[in-house]
């Protein structure tokens, strides 16, 4: 058994400690693969993983297999958009913490240029500055902020897919309302 994933531990204490491994590849990045493959039921047909995990970029792969595909052998524009959301949403977490602020996707639109016959790649990068300008430092003077996120997606032969951006909303947990009135 893994040390984080004791009982006694918070289940989001362990995610962010999985996330915060992952940065350094190995077999940090390949247990949180697992963690997330069984925890999102939703991707676990699909095997999308993480191949990488910085402070500043993401990348995603989701695989060119039978059950990704369309009924023209391409990967389905759904897997293309699941597997962008998914590193822009990683990289957020990443960056922001998963105890302290919940994500939303809020919208997602996509273009596609290139018919995806092998594996894909999805990246997203959000550099230092950025993150201040458009989470930090709206975060302290609003309950919630809105980022746009562009996630680009390649093949492993670098024909470019297509370019998802994808809509978050991002909310600190006590400003959070989970109840109907």
């Amino acid at each position: 058994m893994w040390p984080e994933f004791s009982p006694n531990i918070c289940p989001m204490k362990r995610l962010q400690t999985l996330i915060e491994g992952a940065h350094r590849g190995g077999f940090g990045l390949k247990k949180l693969n697992v963690v997330l493959r069984r925890g999102i039921p939703f991707n676990r047909p699909h095997r999308i993983r993480l191949l990488k995990v910085d402070k500043d970029e993401v990348q995603a792969l989701i695989p060119y297999r039978k059950k990704n595909r369309n009924h023209i052998k391409g990967i389905h524009a759904c897997g293309l958009a699941t597997v962008c959301e998914f590193s822009s949403g990683m990289l957020l977490l990443r960056r922001l913490g998963v105890k302290e602020y919940r994500l939303i996707m809020e919208s997602m639109e996509m273009t596609y240029h290139y018919q995806a016959k092998m594996d894909a790649i999805a990246t997203f990068k959000l550099s230092d500055d950025a993150f201040k300008t458009q989470v930090l430092d709206p975060l302290e003077k609003a309950d919630r902020v809105h980022i746009r996120c562009q996630v680009e997606c390649y093949d492993t032969a670098g024909n470019h897919l297509c370019t998802g951006c994808i809509r978050w909303q991002i909310k600190p947990w006590n400003k959070v309302k989970t109840k109907l009135k």
